[in-house]
């Protein structure tokens, strides 16, 4: 009897351990879980960085309310949750650098400055063309569609929005407008572009958070690690390798700007000049 009781003890004392032990494990897990964005971007911080954005002057006035940015991002976990909270205000200041250079309506003499002029378009003026690489017969080019810059990040190009639109559940080839007419879509495609690895090109958010490790090809081109690097994949064919480019000054503008209004440091290799764009 003895030895019964002594081993149902030991049973208990066992099953209690492991209970214990799990329920520790997933209250650090819990615990340890980065916060929403909503930790790192308030509603104050997102109006005082876009402090024009709904200006009368702009036309994407309305566009782009906190509340789709919120929503949008619940649709990519792990945008602004990896990495300890530098390298996640970091990320999401990169990002909104990046998007504000792409549809900004600021100038030298703006007032509040150059780099207070944030999302003030929603669709590219007067493009150049439609935007249509007739020779990407994945993604064909519908008759009469433009695939001109559209959204935070101006998602441009047939390929591109045939791609975003497969992965967010949009009709991209046919119907390119929508990404100027939903806010929530519009976020969601910057979002898509900057997670996404396309390529030889990394994604900007492996870059951002130092998980990406550069290839013999990028050392080769010295495409060197940082916000940099983040203009190359977004537009580096026309503005990197470029001394002095202003395009990518204003873009590294926006980021100290947001990198001050986040309390973190900017990390080196800024620009681009010296880079080679990718093929």
């Amino acid at each position: 009897m003895e030895i019964q009781i002594s081993l149902l003890l030991c049973l208990f004392l066992f099953i209690f351990s492991i209970s214990s032990s799990l329920h520790e494990t997933e209250a650090r897990k819990h615990y340890n879980k980065p916060a929403r964005i909503t930790s790192l971007v308030s509603r104050s911080l997102y109006d005082s960085i876009f402090i024009h954005k709904d200006n009368n002057a702009c036309p994407a006035k309305g566009f782009y309310p906190y509340e789709a940015f919120v929503e949008a991002t619940r649709w990519f976990p792990r945008f602004g949750r990896v990495g300890d909270v530098r390298t996640r205000r970091r990320e999401v200041a990169a990002f909104l650098a990046q998007i504000s250079h792409e549809t900004t309506g600021g100038w030298a003499t703006a007032p509040d400055g150059p780099y207070a002029w944030g999302l003030c378009f929603k669709e590219e003026v007067s493009p150049q063309s439609n935007y249509c690489d007739a020779s990407n017969t994945e993604w064909p080019c519908f008759p009469g569609k433009s695939y001109k810059g559209r959204g935070p990040i101006q998602l441009s190009w047939n390929y591109n929005y045939g791609q975003a639109g497969r992965a967010l559940g949009f009709d991209g080839l046919r119907n390119p407008e929508i990404v100027a007419n939903n806010s929530v879509l519009a976020f969601k495609t910057a979002l898509w572009f900057w997670m996404t690895e396309q390529t030889p090109k990394p994604s900007c958010h492996d870059v951002m958070i130092n998980r990406y490790r550069p290839t013999r090809a990028d050392l080769a081109a010295n495409r060197t690690v940082g916000f940099g690097l983040t203009t190359n994949i977004i537009n580096g064919g026309l503005e990197c390798g470029i001394p002095g480019d202003g395009r990518v000054s204003d873009r590294v503008g926006y980021f100290q700007r947001y990198a001050q209004l986040f309390n973190v440091t900017t990390g080196p290799h800024l620009d681009c000049e010296n880079q080679r764009p990718f093929s």
